[in-house]
């Protein structure tokens, strides 16, 4: 009925509307009537009712007016005649991982969301992912936004175009009542979000009467944290601290929150308290304004009115394309601006919730229709100044700002034309940034960014991003608008790079160090802004040659006009080598400079595209074009940059160090040191040669150095000449020899990119993504290094960990180039050295010729003039002379490379020149030069280099100068026209030859020397290590494992058939343990002791730790019940829910040596900053000595005790001692001592009686008669270490307060022993290696420490408590002594219970006056008694639980099939469940199957108890399941058939089996009541991860907090023990651990891992690994891209693949218990400054 009246009244109300004269009145009469009393008047509602309210009152009626009839039918036919968007369109969250094809998208902006992802082309295309900031929305769809594949499966596949406008589809009614309702609706919208009264309402909404309703409302901003927050409101509003926190996360979430509902006076009174106690904390105080009810009301509807529009225009094309026509339309007052400009105007004003609705409503409407986001587009353009001043001045991030938008108008190319063509929208963008900018304008009309307010000027560079996304797709196609609007917009561009140029100069300091360091990072950030805009702009006038010209001569004009660093003196003549410059004096060294010359530049870019593309020939009068003046700024530069590295300005502080390194940084030196270098190749290559060298040495100021006109004795001044002559020739070099420019020589991109990749190479192997960083990035963040890498290098695959590195391929060294231009100079001697080792390493001569550089263009092939100049053969001589001279304060040998390089480019050039053409063709002639010039004084350059071979001081160089002479000889040769040989045959360079020969003999001679002596010296050593061998033979004999290689001798081999007849471990033909003397060294003392029992204790680091790796039911952790009643912990459950592992780093020290270094770690740590969080202090924690690994305790080293068997009185013992006779006088033994210890409490109450004793005392002590000797006795020391152990396991594994004397404190030691072979079994078998031999020296020594230890354990306890524990432990076996709680045979683990049984067993030879323990032989039976009853018991455990049994094997019956059928028959009859047709060998297989764990562990129990050696078979991998079984059989004195027990053991088995299978827990087991462990248990891995990272983060992206329905970003964190998807640092999932509240991953971890955890953030591409609520640290993902290398917060965004070795490796470091040292080894070598907050994570 309800139902149907809300209709009713929903449909009435709408009638009424429509029909009223003035609809829009009626409609906000009646929201004047009903927002107050549903939102903020009358009464607080639920959040539920008040959404119930909404609906019914408001939305439905609104919703039937606009569909005329009920919504529900409405909206049925609207579907039926609607077709469906092609555009995804969804609005991506922060933090949601989208995804870019690099193949595809036209640029980098164009993403996709996780579902059309998965269904599009572009997964098997070389795709990067990354993580949302937030506001973008999915382009699929959008064919302007992918080369190919523009749609997924989903929207609609196969579609032709993209963004079609649909056919107007609306009835004309229902037409006409969508637009009279948007209207209004919208208007009503857009009023109360930007309205600005606090108290009134305009005339139409204000009511009746105005009630004293206040709101306090607190605001958002970015000013406080949230305990600034929270702090303040607790003090304010009296509210509570989860009140505040529930109130600071809203406020942060929403932006705004009512923190106070009240009179006017009361909000007043908050509002002050608010404003006065965060002034407290900053200095600015919080938001806080005072609202109306009614206002309140209001405009919460106003926000809820966004989301029902969202909801409407989603159901129709119809009603989307009508909002945007209501939005859109011009207002009737034109002054004012359309609705949704209006709402962009306001948008910095109002809160993050209500921008929030605003952006989501332009995204699903007006940026879905082609039409309207032009529309949309010219007015956001129109608007665009204002929104930006609006958002400089505001606080919140841009991702909720309206400017955000700009992303998805900009970067569609079609649209970024119109706007270009119709508003200009370069001019618009570029004048926005120089009105902020111009703040920073000095009188010159030049920036000057002193003082400048950091946190403004990075809102102003993201203004930038709008430029490069305008820019970034250039036309195909250019129209007469667009040539002019361009060619403007470049005109205002120019002007906002003429405010650069020559901004910032800088003056050398001369006398003292400069005060204050100049700002200089705000410069080089706009530099780096402007890097790939001035690359467009030119990519964009390449494309036309009308627009090349002409922004070619603007940028010319503009250059001529820059006034910056003028000449302060008249042109003058210089003169050198007969030739005259006439130029203007001027010094870097004391005249201003700056390092910012960006019309230079782009003046240089322009003019090497005029050469391209020939272009250049359309010039006019290009001989006016004044080059030496042109190159005047950029030769400044480098010579600025020159004096810099020769320490010139080490006065001028670092910032001009700064300055220098990141204008030859990869980041800037595209558009900065790069374009220098072309600027003086343009100009050398169309100035006098002679006069550009001149002119070159002139601003080095080296010109009267040159001249000879100068000279000094100042070290300082003699270094300083002769580093900037390096740098002079470093120059010279470059200018010749860098020709990889396309424009300049004929090269391609990509033939650039692959010389920047041999060069790096050639330093070392690199990463691919140390490549990519090392490499220049184009506008659309790529490299090129994909199309080019396989060509020059290889790659090397990583191992399990490290990365891949590519190494370059031998046949491209030949283009390595050692004075390669974008080498630093570190970069430099690296490279030089790696290639020099290279060629000693190959017997190749280390000479590093210069490659053979690929030819000019011809309109820069006049550079290589440079080579054959009268000034560069002066340069060249007075370099070399300086050296012949032997003066080593006038020369440096960087010089002479240098200088010896240019002269092997001059020898290259000329050789290729007449190789290429006729003798007589060829004008180069350096080498002719060389040989005359200065011939006549013997200082020609031919002649210097034949001196100078021979100077011992250049020896490095020599192979150089060698090659430098063949090259003369052959350019002779080649001019001469006569082969090399015959030339070097009659010429003088004769005699060199016949020296090289001599030098080439010498050099063999040593070799060969070198070689027979190492051979000499290895021969030596040989001898002498066989003599060693022989001499300690004993030594070698006693080695458990020999590294030595080869066949055993016959004394190995007879003692081998000795051991095995021995290698039995119990029983009566148990084998003897060898005396062994054992000699180890205290890691801290280093002093050696022999291990004794009773000597000073020596200790062994361990460390216990509670664990989960075997349990069968993860998450469910056993408690001790405080009654006592449970059954845990002497009774491990067969699931092995948690056990307590206690491991060994191996290392072992004195016990006095580890008291001392304990203390004193322990007060050392406790002074480091953040110690708790590698260590827990309070639990005993410290670091090993010597590796660091974490430790808590240690565990004395016992050694075993020597035992020659006696098997004569064995066998005779073994007669009488049958199995029923030892259960018979053990059951009397314990008796006895029952009735002793009752006897003794009664005597000690005074009413004893003898009776008891007397009558049970044959019986009693006839257990003495088979044999007793004395325990061993330890040193103190050793007692006291055993204490130590034992108290820290009970600690930890009970996690309970230190008790020495607690009943369980050797329960707790025999189970440790248990769990750790338990677990140590696991990992042998998961690894696929024998039980024996496989060990790491670590596993060895701690197993064999903790079964010695655990064996000790009686000698320190209560033997009334260990004889209890072995009566109840017993009770399992014997249900004779069992109790009420004894668990049935189903509820218990053998393995634990047969450790428990064996070292407690010795407590009962205890007699009162003296200390007994069983003789050998007797402990040989009671341990063969009780495995055999154990293992039967086990045997059936593993019968009763097995469900799954093998097919039965083809072939006669085995007698081993028989009994086990046998046997199953028997249990079936006591249990009453019989499987049909099952045979005895499927019985016997599953059987032996499920024990074969238990028998390995035992194996290594016993072996580690007794000492017995086992048999070899144990120690091989290659030996057959059925022999490894028949192997432990033997050594375990257990019948290969093991079902033969209870053949043997028939009479006292049958009785045993009858009260084991008719326990009350069995039949509820069989039944199904209780759950059941299946043997072999189920080896626990960590779970299976997807090979593809992108299918977990397709499940990060549908992962739901169970907690949260809020649709806030969220941190999925999956745990690779279970594969629970958890809900991480976040405030929602937070839950109590121990009183503490906690995040959901360590809550998890508590149960699942036992307190240790270990995590996948799937969003961030990392491992956390977890130890405590306080510990923690991050770790390497398994998931390696395509080059080798993890991807952590996925920062490079390649496609990530599942590497199974580092998975496999991080298994192992789970199974064997390494996760505690991993962390606590992480931590100590990260200096943890701000401490992580791990237990929220």
């Amino acid at each position: 009925m309800a139902e149907s009246k809300k209709h009713l009244d929903g449909l009435e109300l709408s009638k009424e509307w429509q029909q009223a004269s003035d609809c829009r009145a009626e409609l906000l009469g009646y929201l004047k009537e009903q927002v107050p009393q549903i939102f903020c008047l009358r009464k607080e509602y639920s959040p539920q009712e008040e959404e119930e309210l909404l609906q019914s009152r408001l939305l439905h009626p609104l919703e039937c007016f606009l569909f005329g009839e009920d919504p529900q039918q409405g909206l049925e036919k609207l579907k039926q005649g609607s077709t469906s968007s092609q555009l995804c369109g969804r609005v991506f969250k922060e933090g949601e991982t989208v995804y870019s094809c690099r193949d595809c998208a036209i640029d980098p902006t164009c993403v996709l969301c996780m579902d059309c992802f998965q269904d599009s082309v572009h997964k098997s295309h070389r795709y990067k992912m990354h993580a949302s900031s937030g506001g973008g929305f999915c382009d699929c769809g959008d064919v302007e936004a992918w080369k190919i594949g523009p749609c997924c499966s989903k929207h609609d596949p196969g579609a032709a175009t993209a963004m079609v406008t649909d056919e107007w589809v609306l009835e004309p009614d229902l037409c006409e009542r969508v637009k009279k309702l948007f209207r209004v609706l919208l208007r009503y919208l857009t009023d109360f979000l930007v309205w600005e009264e606090n108290f009134e309402l305009s005339a139409e909404l204000q009511p009746g009467t105005k009630e004293n309703a206040y709101y306090c409302v607190l605001y958002n901003d970015e000013h406080h944290s949230y305990d600034h927050v929270i702090y303040t409101l607790q003090r304010s509003v009296n509210c509570n601290q989860d009140e505040a926190k529930t109130h600071t996360t809203l406020i942060d979430k929403e932006g705004r929150r009512a923190v106070k509902r009240g009179t006017l006076r009361s909000c007043q009174q908050a509002k002050d308290l608010i404003k006065s106690n965060s002034e407290h904390i900053s200095l600015q105080p919080l938001r806080v304004e005072i609202l109306h009810a009614v206002v309140m009301a209001h405009q919460t509807f106003a926000i809820r009115l966004g989301s029902w529009f969202q909801k409407i225009i989603g159901y129709s094309v119809g009603f989307r394309q009508v909002f945007c026509q209501v939005a859109l339309e011009p207002n009737a007052d034109r002054d004012r601006p359309c609705l949704i400009s209006r709402l962009m105007l306001h948008d910095a004003k109002m809160y993050k919730g209500a921008r929030k609705i605003v952006h989501e409503l332009i995204f699903c409407s007006m940026l879905m229709d082609t039409e309207f986001k032009k529309l949309f587009a010219i007015e956001f353009t129109k608007y665009y100044k204002q929104l930006q001043k609006d958002f400089i001045v505001d606080d919140h991030e841009r991702s909720i700002s309206i400017t955000a938008l700009s992303v998805q108008i900009f970067t569609v190319p079609t649209l970024a034309r119109q706007l270009m063509e119709e508003c200009n929208v370069i001019r618009v963008i570029v004048d926005t940034i120089m009105y902020l900018l111009q703040e920073h304008l000095d009188d010159n009309n030049r920036f000057y960014f002193l003082g400048y307010n950091s946190d403004k000027f990075a809102r102003i560079q993201i203004i930038f991003h709008d430029l490069r996304y305008v820019l970034i797709s250039k036309p195909s196609v250019w129209t007469h608008q667009l040539r002019r609007q361009f060619v403007e917009g470049f005109r205002v561009f120019l002007g906002l790079l003429k405010c650069m140029q020559g901004m910032e100069e800088v003056k050398r300091q001369l006398s003292q160090h400069i005060a204050v360091e100049p700002e200089w990072e705000a410069g080089f950030t706009l530099q780096i802004q402007m890097r790939h805009i001035l690359s467009m702009f030119q990519d964009w006038c390449a494309s036309d040659e009308e627009i090349l010209l002409l922004a070619f001569k603007e940028c010319h004009t503009v250059l001529t006009r820059c006034d910056n660093q003028p000449f302060r003196k008249e042109a003058i003549d210089f003169y050198m080598c007969k030739h005259i410059l006439h130029v203007q004096p001027y010094k870097v060294s004391q005249d201003p400079v700056s390092i910012h010359l960006p019309i230079s530049r782009l003046f240089a870019g322009l003019y090497v595209l005029l050469c391209g593309t020939g272009v250049i020939e359309h010039l006019d009068n290009p001989e006016s074009y004044d080059f030496t003046q042109l190159a005047e700024h950029p030769l400044r530069c480098i010579v600025l940059a020159a004096q810099v590295s020769a320490e010139m300005w080490r006065r001028n502080g670092l910032s001009l160090v700064s300055q220098v390194y990141y204008y030859q940084d990869v980041k800037c030196r595209d558009e900065m040191y790069d374009k220098d270098i072309i600027m003086l190749q343009i100009a050398a290559s169309k100035m006098d040669p002679n006069h550009f060298l001149m002119l070159v040495l002139l601003r080095f100021e080296l010109f009267e150095y040159f001249n000879g006109c100068c000279s000094s004795k100042d070290q300082d001044q003699l270094m300083q000449w002769n580093r900037l002559t390096e740098e002079m020739l470093y120059l010279l070099i470059v200018i010749i020899g860098e020709r990889y420019v396309p424009g300049i020589s004929r090269v391609t991109k990509e033939e650039v990119t692959m010389r920047e990749v041999i060069h790096l190479l050639c330093i070392e192997p690199m990463a691919h993504s140390s490549l990519v960083k090392s490499l220049p990035e184009n506008e659309n963040y790529e490299t090129g290094l994909e199309a080019v890498i396989s060509k020059v290098a290889t790659f090397k695959k990583p191992g399990v960990s490290g990365h891949g590195r590519y190494e370059v391929k031998k046949d491209r060294l030949i283009e390595f180039n050692p004075f390669f231009y974008h080498y630093s100079k570190s970069q430099h001697s690296k490279a030089e050295e790696s290639q020099k080792k290279r060629k000693a390493k190959e017997g190749s001569e280390k000479a590093l010729p210069p490659p053979v550089p690929p030819a000019f263009c011809p309109d820069f092939s006049n550079i290589v003039r440079l080579l054959s100049c009268d000034i560069i053969v002066h340069i060249l001589r007075h370099v070399l002379q300086r050296a012949a001279e032997e003066q080593p304060t006038h020369w440096t040998e960087a010089m002479i490379q240098r200088a010896l390089h240019l002269i092997g480019q001059a020898l290259l050039e000329e050789k290729t020149q007449l190789e290429a053409c006729t003798v007589e063709e060829v004008t180069f002639d350096f080498s002719l030069k060389a040989r005359l010039i200065g011939s006549e004084q013997d200082k020609s350059v031919f002649y210097l280099l034949s001196k100078i071979k021979t100077l011992p001081s250049i020896d490095a160089q020599k192979d150089m100068i060698m090659w430098l002479l063949q090259m003369f000889d052959i350019i002779k040769c080649l001019r001469e026209k006569s082969s090399p040989t015959v030339s070097m045959a009659t010429e003088s360079a004769k005699p060199e030859e016949s020296a090289q020969d001599k030098e080439k003999a010498e050099r063999k001679r040593k070799a060969e020397a070198a070689k027979l002596h190492r051979k000499r010296i290895m021969a030596q050593m040989s001898a002498m290590q066989k003599n060693f061998i022989e001499s300690n033979k004993m030594l070698y004999d006693n080695m458990p494992e020999s590294g030595i290689q080869g066949e055993p001798t016959p004394a190995a081999q007879s003692c081998a058939v000795k051991q095995k007849e021995l290698c039995i471990a119990i029983g009566p033909q148990r084998g003897s343990t060898q005396a062994e003397r054992e000699v180890l060294t205290c890691i801290l003392c280093q002093e050696e002791q022999e291990v004794l029992p009773h000597a000073a204790a020596m200790v062994l680091t361990v460390c216990v730790q509670r664990s989960t790796v075997l349990t069968q039911c993860r998450g469910k952790i056993p408690t001790i019940k405080a009654d006592g009643s449970g059954t845990y912990p002497l009774f491990t459950p067969p699931n092995l829910a948690i056990g307590t592992h206690t491991g060994s780093c191996g290392h072992v020290m004195h016990a006095t040596c580890w008291q001392k270094y304990f203390e004193a770690d322990q007060n050392t740590t406790r002074s480091r900053l953040h110690a708790e969080l590698i260590i827990d202090l309070e639990n005993g924690e410290y670091l090993c000595p010597l590796c660091k690994s974490l430790c808590n305790t240690v565990v004395p080293l016992i050694p075993l005790e020597p035992l020659s068997f006696d098997y004569e009185n064995a066998g005779i013992i073994g007669q009488h001692l049958t199995l029923p006779h030892w259960i018979q006088v053990l059951t009397s033994r314990i008796k006895g001592l029952k009735a002793l210890s009752q006897e003794n409490d009664l005597i000690a109450d005074g009413s004893g009686s003898s009776g008891v004793y007397g009558d049970s005392q044959p019986d009693f002590r006839s257990i003495l008669s088979f044999g007793v000797q004395e325990p061993r006795r330890f040193s103190d020391s050793v007692t006291e270490m055993l204490v130590v152990c034992a108290t820290t396991v009970h600690r930890v594994g009970l996690r309970t307060a230190p008790n020495e004397l607690c009943p369980l404190v050797p329960v707790m030691a025999w189970n440790t022993c248990a769990f750790t072979i338990h677990a140590i079994e696991n990992v042998l078998q998961e690894e696929d290696k024998p039980i024996f031999g496989s060990l790491q020296n670590r596993q060895l020594a701690g197993l064999k420490a903790i079964v010695q230890f655990a064996a000790s354990q009686r000698l320190k306890c209560s033997q009334a408590v260990v004889q209890r524990h072995f009566k109840d432990m017993m009770g399992v076996l014997l249900p004779a002594m069992s109790r009420n709680n004894t668990p049935s045979i189903l509820e218990v683990d053998f393995f634990h219970l047969l450790v428990g049984l064996v070292l407690s067993m010795p407590s009962l030879y205890q007699e009162e006056a003296v200390d007994l323990e069983p003789s050998s032989v007797s402990a040989a039976y009671n341990h063969l008694y009780i495995f055999h009853l154990v293992t039967m018991a086990h045997m059936l455990q593993v019968l009763l639980t097995s469900t799954d049994f093998p097919p039965a094997a083809d072939g006669e019956e085995t007698e081993e099939a028989r009994a086990a059928a046998e046997l199953y028959t028997t249990v079936s009859k006591q249990t009453g469940r019989l499987i049909p047709d099952l045979s005895g060998s499927s019985v016997a297989q599953r059987v032996k199957k499920g024990i074969e764990p238990f028998l390995r562990c035992a194996a290594l129990f016993f072996n580690y108890l007794t000492g017995v050696h086992p048999p070899e078979e144990l120690f091989q991998t290659s030996v057959t399941s059925q022999g490894q079984m028949e192997a432990l059989c033997n050594y375990l004195a257990l019948p290969f058939n093991v079902f033969q027990l209870f053949q043997d053991y028939r009479d006292t088995i049958s009785l045993l089996l009858q009260r084991w299978c008719g326990s009350p827990a069995v039949a509820k087991a069989l039944k199904g009541k209780t759950q059941t462990v299946s043997y072999p248990r189920r080896r626990n891995r960590l779970i299976d991860l997807p090979e593809d990272y992108s299918v977990l983060l397709n499940q990060a992206s549908h992962f739901q907090c169970p907690k949260s329905t809020d649709d806030e970003r969220k941190q999925p964190t999956l745990c690779l023990f279970c594969g629970v998807m958890l809900c991480s640092q976040s405030s929602c999932c937070l839950s109590q651990l121990d009183g503490e509240k906690v995040g959901a991953c360590t809550a998890h971890a508590a149960t699942c891992g036992a307190g240790v955890g270990m995590f996948l953030r799937i969003r961030e591409c990392e491992i956390v690994l977890m130890a405590s609520k306080s510990r923690g640290s991050t770790y390497p993902a398994p998931y390696l891209d395509d080059y080798g290398e993890t991807d952590p917060h996925l920062g490079r965004g390649n496609p990530l693949h599942l590497c199974p070795e580092r998975y496999r490796k991080l298994n192992q470091l789970w199974q064997q218990h390494c996760i505690l040292e991993e962390i606590a080894r992480s931590l100590e070598v990260v200096n943890v400054m701000f401490p992580f907050e791990w237990h929220m994570l």
